[in-house]
């Protein structure tokens, strides 16, 4: 069994997951890169029932960053570390770059290919994903 362990940059949110991970990938949409101020992020998944948190429940906040989804953050540092969404609410995706343990953890593809910036050269073979349709407010039972 492998365990990842990982943190928020000034170390006061702590967690645990236990492997497999669903996925992994680079997610190239706009929102993630405001968030993280970088050209893409990595990402991965993991179901609920495999996550603990060990420290800092009180300093995650959660902040909504559409309407299917929200992104949680370390209130003392800024780390975002966790998001989570309506289409797969029994799982939890994680940044890779939190993950201390995480050296085994290799993306699978690029998702919301068709966002990305056009300054970073990426000469990978991985596959390319664009975005896909989102669904309506009322779809997901919001109004």
């Amino acid at each position: 069994m492998s365990i990842i362990n990982g943190s928020c940059l000034c170390g006061a949110i702590h967690y645990q997951v236990e492997a497999p991970v669903s996925w992994c990938a680079h997610c190239h949409c706009n929102m993630c890169r405001k968030a993280h101020g970088s050209a893409f992020v990595t990402w991965f998944g993991v179901a609920k029932k495999n996550f603990k948190l060990l420290a800092g429940s009180t300093l995650i906040r959660w902040y909504r960053s559409s309407p299917r989804a929200r992104r949680g953050f370390c209130n003392f540092c800024g780390s975002t570390v966790f998001f989570e969404a309506l289409s797969a609410p029994d799982e939890m995706q994680i940044t890779v770059a939190s993950a201390k343990d995480g050296h085994f953890l290799n993306p699978q593809g690029h998702v919301f290919w068709d966002e990305h910036v056009q300054w970073v050269a990426l000469h990978d073979t991985l596959p390319r994903l664009n975005s896909a349709p989102q669904p309506t407010e009322s779809e997901l039972g919001l109004v």
